[in-house]
C-alpha cells in the first residue's frame, strides 16, 4: 500500500500523547500531530524548555500512577484519544522497554486510547526468509546490534500478549534517520520492504507521516512497517 497525504488532514482533531516527545522520532510525530491541528502533549522524563508545537508534560513512564495522572489529568481533560510510544535506551535495555510498554498499555485500556508503539526493524519477517525474523538475519542486523532487535521483538509479544489494550506495532525499516519530509512511503505488514536496488529506508519525518495516517485511519492490523517510496513507483 502506498500513501501520500498533505500534512494537514481533514481527521477530526483528537488530543495525542507522545511518550519520547523530545527523541528523534518523537519530535517528529509532535511536529506532524500539531500541523494536522491535533493536541499534542510530549510527556518526557525530564522538563524540557520547550517542545514545540505541544504541552510538555513530565513524567516517568515507569510511574504507572503518574502516567495514568498524565494522560487524563489537567493537561488532558477528558482523557488522551492516542498514545505514541517512542522510547529507546541506549544501550539495550529490554526490561525497561517491556516494562514500559506494559505500562502504556495498561494505562490506556481505561481511557479507551489506541496505543501505537514505534518499535523495532528486528521485529519483522526477513524477505524471502517467511519464517527467519530480521532479528536473527545477519544479512540485516549484525551481532552488535542483535540487543537491540531482540528488545524490539520482546516489546512486540508484550503488546500480543497484552488483553483489553487497542494497540498497533510499527516496525521502522532496516534504517532510520532524520532527513526530508517527502509524504511518500510504502505501507506493509509484518516483513521488511526494501526497493529495487535492496535498501531499507525511510527519514523520521516520513515515519511521523506514516503514524499519524494510521491513528487517523487505523488499519486492521496489528503490526505494520514502512519504508521510503521514491515518485513514480
Amino acid at each position: 500500500m502506498s500513501a501520500n497525504r498533505s500534512p494537514v488532514t481533514h481527521s477530526r482533531t483528537r488530543t495525542i500523547a507522545v511518550l519520547g516527545g523530545t527523541g528523534m522520532v518523537g519530535s517528529r510525530v509532535v511536529a506532524e500531530a500539531a500541523a494536522r491541528g491535533h493536541r499534542v502533549l510530549a510527556l518526557v522524563r525530564k522538563p524540557p524548555r520547550e517542545v514545540p508545537g505541544s504541552t510538555p508534560v513530565t513524567v516517568d513512564a515507569t510511574d504507572a500512577d503518574a502516567l495514568r495522572t498524565a494522560l487524563s489529568g489537567a493537561a488532558a481533560p477528558g482523557g488522551v484519544d492516542a498514545v505514541v510510544l517512542s522510547v529507546r535506551t541506549e544501550p539495550a535495555d529490554e526490561e525497561f522497554l517491556v516494562g514500559v510498554t506494559r505500562t502504556v498499555l495498561d494505562a490506556a485500556v481505561p481511557l479507551g486510547a489506541r496505543v501505537l508503539v514505534v518499535g523495532g526493524a528486528g521485529a519483522l519477517r526477513s524477505p524471502g526468509a517467511p519464517g527467519l525474523r530480521v532479528a536473527d538475519d545477519p544479512a540485516h542486523v549484525p551481532a552488535a546490534f542483535r540487543p537491540v532487535a531482540a528488545a524490539g521483538v520482546a516489546q512486540l509479544r508484550a503488546c500480543r500478549a497484552h488483553t483489553g489494550a487497542d494497540w498497533v506495532y510499527l516496525s521502522p525499516p532496516a534504517t532510520l534517520e532524520p532527513g526530508a519530509r517527502t509524504g511518500r512511503y510504502r505501507r506493509g505488514t509484518d516483513t521488511l520492504l526494501t526497493d529495487a536496488g535492496g535498501r531499507s529506508w525511510i527519514s523520521a519525518e516520513d515515519l511521523a507521516v506514516a503514524v499519524l495516517d494510521e491513528l487517523e485511519h487505523p488499519g486492521p492490523d496489528r503490526h505494520i512497517t514502512a519504508v521510503h517510496r521514491d515518485p513514480g513507483t
